[in-house]
């Protein structure tokens, strides 16, 4: 089984695979780059199916499950957002015209890398490219107890401690001598490990039984 998984940064993608017993972390300016490299199934953490008006009965389940930090799943990506406007003001003005929610700025900054992914799986379906959410991962891994902010000394700390448990004994190596230069950040190494983890083994999914497809055909989910 070769696992892999993704998270973006500013410049491109951090990617994470597992192969056996082998981890090894690599560098992308874009995802059909990352994605290039032979793999049975892929995670990443970005949305991966849209509602017209932006709700989706995952995201809601995923809050629920992050309580007291519900505020870690970002909610709202659509995309006419970003295919009809260049600027968030104009985009959250259209939104309220048609009695939808704004988007945050977090997510409206996503926006490239959402398309960029959503026209990827489109373009190939025949790929498992599985939406998955790091901090459910981490939850899972730290058995159903709330983690500290990933950013806070505490939280990378424990975040590391529970990718080592999983294998990932180079961890400290990727979040200095190989992470510097990239441009990607430690909670953007951090994920991407978290994330493999899940599309290697994953031990189930938000909206598993009843998951809707959207106007695409691509599921709304999201793994852990």
């Amino acid at each position: 089984m070769r696992a892999l998984g993704l998270d973006g940064f500013s410049r491109g993608w951090v990617a994470v695979l597992i192969d056996g017993g082998e981890r090894t972390i690599s560098f992308h300016r874009d995802v059909a780059a990352a994605l290039s490299d032979p793999f049975d199934r892929a995670g990443i953490d970005i949305p991966i199916g849209m509602t017209e008006d932006g709700e989706r009965a995952c995201d809601l389940l995923a809050r629920e499950r992050l309580r007291p930090h519900s505020s870690r799943v970002f909610t709202g990506a659509r995309r006419w957002l970003w295919q009809e406007f260049s600027d968030p003001d104009e985009a959250n003005r259209e939104a309220l015209r048609r009695g939808e929610t704004r988007v945050s700025r977090q997510l409206w900054h996503l926006g490239p890398k959402i398309m960029e992914v959503d026209a990827f799986v489109r373009a190939h379906p025949s790929m498992e490219v599985r939406e998955v959410h790091p901090e459910l991962v981490f939850l899972r891994l730290n058995r159903g107890k709330p983690l500290s902010p990933k950013k806070s000394e505490q939280g990378d700390a424990l975040r590391r401690r529970l990718l080592r448990r999983e294998g990932f004994r180079e961890i400290d190596h990727w979040l200095g001598e190989a992470r510097i230069g990239t441009g990607a950040r430690r909670d953007d190494v951090l994920d991407a490990c978290a994330v493999a983890t899940a599309a290697r083994e994953p031990a189930g999914c938000v909206q598993e039984e009843f998951s809707p497809l959207d106007a695409c055909g691509l599921p709304m989910q999201i793994w852990f």
